[in-house]
């Protein structure tokens, strides 16, 4: 039988941001339906069927198959790695991210800004991490999208294993002196690093530095932010910025979406080989880039530069 390799996510069509040829260990190898059980569904993944079991003899576990939980697909549990804060051996065996905001039927009907939230899958559409803003409801309708706010990320378990904090910043490049940032912690209360905001009188960029403020990677967005019947691309690149290393990607979701609500598709890729906790600053400024440019798109008020 021929190995099943997952095609690539929606806005990351290019040969150069494909997912790698090995499916990952863990992973189901191909889709499909439960093979002998009934009335399974197709649930994406396969279960060999086992041959009948003498009276008095237990069936042994099948290990790391995804879990099924009131509908929602989760993805195995990952062995433990070495080096590796609790949480994150999830994003060792990835390479893209597929980050979904929930749509919130109470802000739509009403304009009332509630909290976001988020699901974050692999490529496979399992999931991976669930997201939620704890902010106030002051803090969110009085600051708008450049308020404060604590991000906090929790895996299939509920066990915190990121937080995000952004402290109150200004939004725009007319005060060099106090642009944004943001501080990525895993586990909760241990920095691993940081996404700061560059000054660029026409550009939105960004530099993602490890826990001693180190700078390790180059984000660099379009000249106009603005979404429009195509994804817009954040390029990662390497400090030098010659080289490409991943892409954060905000996807069209149609025009419908796109002018009701201001719940955003993210895209994100990055090497296999990537330090985990690089890979998860990699996933704060997915967050921070939703939060300046693309927060207020259904009251037209969303950003076209870095100028606004």
């Amino acid at each position: 039988m021929q190995a099943y390799n997952p095609a690539p996510a929606p806005g990351f069509s290019s040969a150069n941001y494909a997912p790698g040829n090995q499916v990952p260990y863990g992973y189901p190898q191909a889709p499909g339906t439960y093979q002998g059980v009934t009335d399974a569904g197709n649930y994406g993944f396969q279960v060999q069927a086992t041959s009948p079991v003498p009276p008095g003899f237990a069936v042994p576990p099948i290990q790391n198959q995804p879990i099924v939980k009131e509908g929602t697909i989760w993805m195995p549990v990952p062995p433990a790695f070495p080096n590796c804060p609790p949480g994150l051996e999830y994003l060792t065996q990835i390479d893209q991210i597929l980050i979904h905001q929930q749509i919130e039927l109470l802000e739509i009907l009403t304009g009332f800004e509630t909290k976001n939230k988020y699901e974050i899958k692999n490529t496979l559409g399992q999931r991976v991490y669930f997201a939620e803003e704890d902010t106030d409801c002051c803090t969110r309708n009085c600051c708008g999208p450049s308020r404060p706010f604590t991000l906090r990320i929790t895996d299939n378990l509920g066990h915190e294993v990121i937080t995000l904090q952004r402290p109150l910043r200004c939004s725009s490049c007319c005060f060099p002196c106090c642009l944004q940032e943001l501080e990525v912690q895993a586990p909760p209360g241990t920095p691993v690093g940081y996404v700061v905001q560059n000054w660029h009188p026409c550009l939105p960029k960004f530099t993602i530095q490890d826990e001693k403020r180190m700078d390790i990677l180059k984000i660099a967005g379009p000249c106009v932010v603005c979404s429009c019947c195509e994804d817009v691309n954040f390029e990662v690149k390497s400090v030098d910025e010659t080289c490409a290393v991943g892409r954060i990607s905000k996807q069209w979701t149609g025009f419908l979406k796109e002018a009701v609500t201001d719940a955003d598709n993210f895209g994100i890729t990055f090497p296999m080989d990537l330090d985990v906790k690089m890979k998860a600053v990699m996933i704060g400024a997915c967050f921070l880039i939703d939060f300046m440019f693309f927060e207020h798109a259904g009251d037209q008020k969303q950003r076209a530069g870095v100028w606004q």
